[in-house]
């Protein structure tokens, strides 16, 4: 069995190495015990600093979209396996993320933070806007997931043990709250790359709003960012998703990592077994048929030129910077995830025949690619994205069509993304009502995030026909495509070709799915905290 160590860091890339360690050895796992510690600004803010440390987690980032038909999970002990195909249970919560300890670490520093002698009040006011920020995050992802929950008021670790869950409706009040009070309080940029400032407040305010449907108050957020004129879209696709490129002026926040110090092993996890990884995440086939082709149609329109014996060819240039596919230029080889042997010996990627290939035939380029940038993959500084400004241009365009339908506007920011992918921009004429419009836009958004941790989220909130997309899309068989590698094809995209597929797993979801199971350690220890429906009492 394989040790699965997650490390996490948020807070300030741009320090020291040395300083960095000294705050890391330091940080507040819980508590600042010693009553002393609020006497000096700086106590305040190296607390804070602890507030960062597990607000979000960059596996769970790169892991999201294998609780969706984009990805699988390969090891069903890392915890995805059964998001995505629906076995989770209070026994077996699969990767759980209920839990408050970040939520305590706010309120304690904002029981607390009076004490504390300020000469300058206008810092006080960012630190506690950056606190109430965090703690609307970690309540929107409890939120979310498992509907109402406690609303803790304090810092005793045994509190939220014995209290009744909040309706969700007081959750959001919550979160609202403390974003609304953030937002006005909060520098407008950050003291340091991965701290939250006023542009990241905004977005954690515009995904929370998008995602429970109040798309006025999700298009005012989008907008309100826009107007900010700090951010805007990077030139080159995939170098976002490089550790050259996280200075780019589209990244708003991505959760920070440091080489040694607080490593992100994860990415030595995702790449495929030839390269010394695990294929823990990987892509699927459904999200390679989510991509249109390059002329703009989708796969199953006519006049297309989709060719299912080469389904990589002629696609959304944005498939190739995402995906590494069967026959694809990788590492100075080409990929060869379908032939059983490669030069007259067993194919260490072939899915059938090692245990660490990719069961899909395909890997994530993002944040893999190029290999030469990490010394060791499993000991990286790779810092996922939580926000970019691509989002925002596409929440302000879903949102706007939500409320108006089409518009001249909507096109302009959608054809931004578009085009700097290399597609062609809107067929206004094709997409001219509401509903043909909201297709294109949730296609869009699915190809542009595609591996980011998005798509869960967006296939359970978006609806079809009464039904959540998730009803249609991730129930029945998860396959992989099978064939052979053409060698003599000079062509990347042409040299799979393609005969047929086989059945990596069953997959199911029903409508309670929509929520998970709150996990039994839980409900057992307090009798107050009710079960979610469908998973028992």
């Amino acid at each position: 069995m394989k040790a699965f160590k997650i490390y996490i860091i948020a807070g300030l890339a741009a320090v020291s190495l040395s300083s960095c360690n000294e705050f890391l050895n330091t940080l507040p796992k819980d508590a600042m015990s010693p009553p002393t510690s609020w006497k000096t600004p700086e106590d305040a803010a190296k607390f804070v600093i602890g507030c960062y440390d597990g607000w979000e987690d960059g596996a769970a980032l790169l892991y999201w979209d294998s609780g969706s038909d984009f990805a699988y999970n390969n090891f069903p002990w890392e915890g995805f396996r059964a998001i995505g195909n629906g076995s989770f249970s209070p026994t077996d919560p699969g990767w759980s993320f209920y839990d408050f300890t970040i939520i305590r670490r706010c309120n304690e520093f904002l029981l607390n933070v009076d004490k504390v002698p300020f000469s300058d009040k206008a810092v006080k006011k960012d630190l506690v806007a950056q606190v109430k920020a965090i703690r609307a995050y970690e309540y929107f992802t409890l939120g979310r997931l498992y509907g109402g929950v406690p609303i803790i008021s304090n810092f005793n670790s045994a509190a939220e043990a014995q209290v009744p869950r909040n309706t969700i409706e007081e959750v959001k009040a919550q979160i609202f709250k403390d974003l609304n009070e953030a937002i006005a309080d909060i520098d407008a940029k950050p003291a340091a790359r991965g701290r939250i400032a006023k542009g990241a407040a905004l977005a954690i305010k515009m995904r929370a709003s998008l995602y429970w449907g109040d798309y006025k108050t999700a298009k005012e957020a989008a907008q309100a960012i826009i107007d900010l004129g700090q951010y805007g879209l990077d030139s080159d696709y995939s170098n976002l998703f490089t550790v050259a490129g996280q200075g780019s002026k589209e990244i708003i926040l991505a959760v920070q990592y440091i080489i040694g110090t607080k490593k992100l092993d994860t990415i030595g996890q995702l790449y495929n077994n030839g390269d010394g990884g695990w294929s823990s995440v990987v892509p699927t086939q459904n999200c390679v048929d989510n991509y249109e082709m390059s002329n703009g149609l989708t796969i199953d329109e006519a006049g297309s030129g989709y060719d299912a014996k080469h389904p990589f060819h002629n696609r959304d240039p944005r498939m190739a910077m995402t995906i590494i596919y069967p026959g694809a230029d990788w590492n100075g080889q080409v990929v060869n995830t379908l032939d059983k042997k490669v030069n007259g010996k067993s194919n260490v990627n072939d899915p059938n025949g090692a245990d660490n290939a990719s069961k899909t035939a395909l890997t994530w380029r993002k944040y893999l690619g190029p290999k030469s940038q990490y010394a060791n993959i499993w000991d990286t500084n790779c810092c996922p994205i939580v926000f970019r400004y691509a989002e925002i241009l596409l929440t302000w365009a879903e949102a706007e069509n939500e409320l108006n339908g089409p518009s001249a506007e909507i096109y302009a920011k959608i054809d931004l993304i578009r085009k700097r992918a290399g597609m062609p921009g809107v067929d206004q004429s094709k997409y001219n009502t509401q509903e043909k419009l909201r297709q294109l836009i949730r296609r869009e958004r699915s190809a542009e995030f595609a591996g980011e941790g998005l798509r869960r989220a967006d296939i359970v909130r978006w609806t079809e026909n009464g039904k959540m997309i998730a009803e249609r899309v991730l129930n029945g068989e998860l396959t992989r495509i099978t064939g052979t590698i053409d060698y003599s094809a000079t062509d990347p995209t042409l040299r799979a070709v393609v005969n047929g597929k086989e059945k990596i797993e069953d997959r199911v979801f029903k409508p309670y799915n929509k929520l998970f199971p709150i996990p039994q350690s839980w409900t057992s220890t307090n009798p107050k905290l009710t079960q979610n429906p469908g998973y028992g009492n």
